[in-house]
């Protein structure tokens, strides 16, 4: 007396107008014939790809890599005019010191916030 568990089939159903996936289960046993045919004997399956970010986070990624390369050619700068001259109003000035890692820092925070934004 060994109870056996019938298999079930699934077939999978396609169209070419509508493109959606319909489910057919079938079975041997009289109650899942029953059974199928009062609650419908095809349902419809869909699937939906969800992203992690959406385009509300890759543009404030796209504003933070840009703060970043800004924040990084203004830390470059030119150079001196004269070789035989060393001018620290050109190296250590506002621009290099304070402007370009204010500018680099808030392009790193947005990343980070674009990151977490939920969507």
């Amino acid at each position: 007396m060994s109870k056996r568990k019938e298999q079930k089939k699934k077939v999978v159903v396609t169209t070419s107008t509508q493109k959606k996936r319909t489910v057919k289960t079938q079975s041997n046993s009289p109650k899942a014939k029953a059974k199928s045919s009062r609650a419908g004997s095809a349902t419809t399956v869909r699937s939906q790809v969800e992203f992690t970010f959406n385009a509300e986070n890759y543009k404030w990624m796209g504003i933070g890599v840009a703060l970043i390369v800004l924040g990084m050619v203004l830390m470059g700068g030119g150079s001196m005019p004269s070789p035989d001259v060393w001018d620290e109003n050109i190296i250590y000035g506002f621009r290099r010191t304070v402007l370009a890692p204010i500018l680099i820092l808030a392009g790193l925070a947005l990343q980070v916030f674009a990151i977490f934004k939920k969507s």
